[in-house]
């Protein structure tokens, strides 16, 4: 049995439109936009979505939004979902990016949620 929860909701922008992205997303919905410093390409909007993350990650590709899925077992997460009709598309360490059916990126990580906020909100799976 493992455990996972939805993690974060990206809104991926290219890096060009990054300034504009944040500043829009920022003021559209009322929260007020925290760099990563350990990440420089992430910009938290602090509070978007009470209970997970809202960010704006800056990409060398597309504008689109994806989720992270984040799980005390990685592989077991990963297997689940390829197994609903996910398609694996690239790991960057730990990441594994998944396409879902309809085209949408799936990125499974490890638990990065404080261990209360994670265990009062996972879903445990056989």
């Amino acid at each position: 049995m493992h455990r996972s929860r939805v993690y974060a909701v990206l809104i991926d922008t290219p890096e060009a439109e990054t300034a504009d992205a944040i500043a829009f997303w920022s003021a559209a919905l009322g929260a007020p936009a925290r760099q990563v410093p350990s990440e420089p390409q992430f910009t938290v909007l602090h509070e978007a979505l009470p209970g997970i993350v809202a960010a704006v990650q800056a990409v060398d590709d597309a504008p689109r939004f994806h989720i992270d899925i984040e799980t005390d077992d990685v592989q077991a997460e990963t297997e689940r979902l390829l197994a609903l009709g996910a398609v694996k598309t690239a790991q960057w360490l730990d990441c594994h990016v998944l396409r879902a059916p309809g085209g949408h990126p799936v990125c499974v990580i490890p638990v990065h949620s404080d261990p209360d906020t994670f265990k009062a909100l996972a879903r445990t799976w056989p």
